[in-house]
């Protein structure tokens, strides 16, 4: 069995040739039988019993099909950490990387749910830049040739001091996300935007919100429009990909019943978080209040999975808060303090030194 993995539909032809005729139409995820393999041609057979040849780079093979439906049984129980909606017709990859397996197309709009992020290069091999003018040239015959012009005859020239290591490639991010059919694959994140509500996502200040997670409600009978007013718990990070943490930013946004507005009740920045973001209910005194938690990094130690890419913390901290009208209270067992993070290259604040003087 093979299945169609064409992102458009394909016609399986009665023969190989450059004039055939179209037997029928076969599209996305469907199955087929192979009677008989050609050079770059497959002879199949549809559940309709229609018989034609289709090219074999439209298709998926079993043991690629199978890892969709692995990668769909292991992710069955994954918390989902937040949704998206995707821009255009986008196709499921079995891991992440432009050049990896496809199936699954999704059509513009579908909303889909987002697992876990992982972040993969941009290109699949990235081309060494050119050789500095001094440097040697490759070997020839074991032995480094020397460059035109700046050996003597028989004698090899020593090869530089140092030379220039090739840039980084440049990285992209994906997510494994779940369609509303249930099945589960690798989706480009350009290519998506994750489900944040209008009226905090204007206060996004230049950083990408990762997501948004209503805490509660609350009633305001003088806003214009009056009504219930949802409060949320944000998470933030910068607007680049390949970032080792899935946010740096936690943003607990109030509606202010004076100002009729939100406002930020809670802000802890920057740090190296990681999803999901979890929201639940917290027992106290005076009743049921609105909880959040998240995880993170216990020290600089993350690790990164070489097949999908996605990187994890070593030993995770959860981090919890409850929140009592606009304030938010620290609580659960780690009551440690949360290490601020910073980039590379970023200054850490300067001390002030009493008397003016050094």
């Amino acid at each position: 069995m093979v299945y169609v993995a064409s992102a458009r539909p394909v016609y399986l032809h009665d023969r190989v040739a450059p004039v055939s005729n179209r037997v029928c139409q076969v599209v996305n995820g469907q199955p087929l039988q192979v009677l008989e393999h050609a050079r770059r041609f497959l002879k199949v057979k549809t559940e309709k019993n229609e018989i034609g040849w289709i090219e074999e780079r439209a298709t998926i093979d079993e043991k690629t099909y199978d890892g969709f439906t692995q990668l769909a049984a292991e992710s069955k129980n994954d918390p989902v950490a937040a949704t998206a909606t995707l821009r255009d017709d986008l196709a499921m990859h079995l891991l992440p990387g432009r050049e990896t397996e496809r199936f699954y197309l999704l059509p513009g709009n579908t909303k889909v749910q987002l697992l876990v992020r992982a972040s993969a290069p941009k290109k699949a091999a990235e081309a060494l830049g050119p050789l500095p003018a001094n440097a040697a040239k490759p070997e020839v015959g074991g032995k480094s040739a020397p460059a035109a012009g700046n050996a003597k005859p028989g004698t090899a020239k020593a090869p530089p001091a140092a030379v220039a290591e090739a840039a980084p490639p440049e990285m992209e991010d994906w997510w494994l996300a779940r369609d509303p059919q249930g099945h589960v694959g690798w989706l480009l994140a350009s290519r998506l935007d994750v489900d944040v509500p209008d009226e905090v996502a204007q206060y996004s200040e230049g950083q990408r919100m990762v997501g948004a997670w209503m805490l509660t409600k609350v009633t305001d009978s003088g806003a214009d429009p009056p009504g219930d007013k949802a409060e949320y718990v944000t998470a933030l990070a910068p607007p680049q990909s390949g970032m080792p943490y899935d946010f740096d930013q936690i943003r607990v946004f109030t509606w202010s019943l004076k100002h009729h507005r939100y406002e930020t009740a809670f802000r802890v920045h920057p740090i190296q978080g990681y999803l999901p973001v979890l929201v639940f209910t917290q027992n106290t005194a005076s009743g049921k209040v609105p909880a959040f938690s998240f995880e993170l990094a216990s020290s600089g130690n993350v690790t990164t999975d070489p097949a999908t890419g996605i990187t994890r913390p070593v030993a995770p901290r959860t981090i919890d808060y409850e929140m009592i009208d606009t304030q938010v209270k620290r609580i659960g067992p780690d009551m440690a303090p949360i290490p601020t993070m910073h980039e590379p290259g970023e200054k850490k604040p300067e001390k002030k030194h009493k008397g003016g003087k050094e």
